[in-house]
């Protein structure tokens, strides 16, 4: 007589039953949400035509992205494809053997349910088999006239990015996926227009060039140059942060300064600038002689009579009115000394084109020269800071300071409209330039911050 299986072994072999049992629409669900990948790509990037085609403005980068995308997808759909159908095949020898255990099988739903999974399942394999069927056996297309070798000097954001630099020397990627065979493989467009492949070629230039008598020369030749734009570069930098600072400084103090201040003497001056003024002056004051009779009821400084209470508010006031005069004297400098030191900034801009294209050039090798992780990293850390959900209150308390700085009242609806529009229209051009420049420098970056930003 032969043991009984334990109960807690045959409920886990029952959970491991079902889990399989759901193999297939596990396995189709997946294949088909990669065939609507598809048809997005098709549709939004290509005008409902296949993913390749030769009748879109994009460039041979975001070519070499899409057609990565569209790789990733198809060979999802044929392994996926595959679990389903050799689970469904399983599972038809398994269900014959399965009395006794409580597998939920076809046999015991209804008619109308088998019908209406029947026709799910068909119209996801019809969707399925119209995907592979657009890029099966396709033969592959024709090089455009126009496009011409690659030179041996690349363009400038080519060597800044080694990613870009690696996708250009590369071939692209086939339109289907290699194991399937050559019927199905895309050509690469810079495989058919030469025979030797282009890594073969880069490594003989490569050793053509260290093997250069002058390769050391030309290497001390960059160094240099790459030295003296970084020193041009931050000079500048330190330019035009220290000439505007330097001008509204001496500006204030030996010209605005004075002149402000003999005008403010020689007439009576207003103490405040804007009403913002007055009711922290009010506030101020109010404080102060609440808080110096709370002190003298509770006897923690010597008994006052009301009219040296008086008297000390008195001095008080004229404290709080010498205070606000001084500060709205100030902001009056800031104005003309903040316009001087715009006016001093536009000169140097202007006066410096040649040492502005350094500095162009410099930041240009600095941000593109980092890795797809960096550059995802500072675009997300921008985007947060500037535009992001908590931006608002940081925004609010720069619009805030600037206010103070000037001597202008705060206004709350200016505030609230600014904050509702400016980061918006931030976020609409920053998000123009990543599909716009960066999108065509360096693809994979963009790849990267989406997925990160995700």
């Amino acid at each position: 007589m032969t043991t009984p299986v334990p109960r807690r072994f045959q409920r886990i072999f029952q959970r491991i039953v079902r889990w399989y049992a759901q193999t297939p629409t596990r396995a189709l669900n997946q294949a088909y949400d990669a065939a609507i990948c598809i048809q997005t790509l098709e549709q939004e990037h290509f005008g409902g035509q296949p993913v390749g085609s030769r009748n879109q403005p994009y460039s041979a980068s975001i070519q070499d992205y899409f057609r990565g995308e569209l790789n990733k997808y198809l060979r999802i759909i044929r392994v996926r494809l595959g679990e389903f159908h050799s689970s469904r095949a399983v599972l038809g020898l398994v269900d014959e053997r399965m009395v006794g255990l409580e597998v939920p099988l076809a046999s015991d739903r209804s008619r109308s349910a088998d019908e209406l999974e029947a026709s799910i399942l068909l119209e996801r394999l019809r969707v399925i088999d119209a995907t592979l069927d657009r890029y099966r056996n396709r033969p592959p297309e024709k090089p455009p006239t126009d496009l011409v070798p690659l030179s041996p000097l690349a363009p400038r954001s080519s060597r800044l990015d080694p990613s870009a630099e690696a996708r250009r020397r590369n071939t692209l990627l086939p339109l289907g996926d290699s194991s399937d065979g050559a019927g199905e493989a895309g050509e690469g467009l810079i495989d058919r227009t030469s025979f030797v492949p282009r890594s073969i070629l880069g490594t003989f230039d490569r050793l053509r060039r260290e093997l250069d008598p002058k390769a050391e020369e030309e290497v001390v030749k960059t160094f240099r140059s790459s030295k003296t734009k970084t020193v041009v570069s931050l000079r500048f930098i330190l330019i035009l942060i220290l000439v505007p600072l330097l001008v509204h400084q001496v500006s204030k103090s030996f010209l605005v300064g004075p002149f402000i201040d003999r005008v403010r003497a020689e007439q009576p001056a207003a103490i405040f600038l804007n009403m913002d003024m007055e009711e922290e002056a009010l506030a101020d004051l109010k404080l102060y002689e609440e808080n110096l009779h709370f002190q003298n009821l509770l006897h923690t400084i010597e008994p006052l009579s009301p009219e040296e209470i008086e008297e000390r508010v008195v001095l008080r006031a004229e404290e709080v009115a010498e205070n606000y005069r001084f500060q709205s004297a100030n902001a009056l400098k800031n104005v003309f000394a903040d316009g001087l030191s715009v006016v001093a900034f536009v000169v140097v801009m202007v006066r410096s084109k040649r040492d502005l294209a350094i500095l162009k050039s410099f930041i240009d090798d600095v941000i593109y020269g980092l890795s797809d992780s960096a550059k995802a990293f500072i675009i997300i850390l921008f985007t947060d800071v500037f535009v992001g959900f908590h931006s608002p209150h940081g925004w609010e308390v720069i619009l805030e300071g600037i206010s103070r700085h000037l001597g202008i009242a705060e206004s709350r609806q200016f505030i609230y409209l600014f904050i509702a529009t400016f980061p918006v229209i931030l976020d609409t051009v920053f998000k123009y330039w990543i599909f716009r420049y960066l999108n065509r420098i360096s693809p994979s970056a963009v790849a990267t911050y989406r997925n990160m930003n995700e």
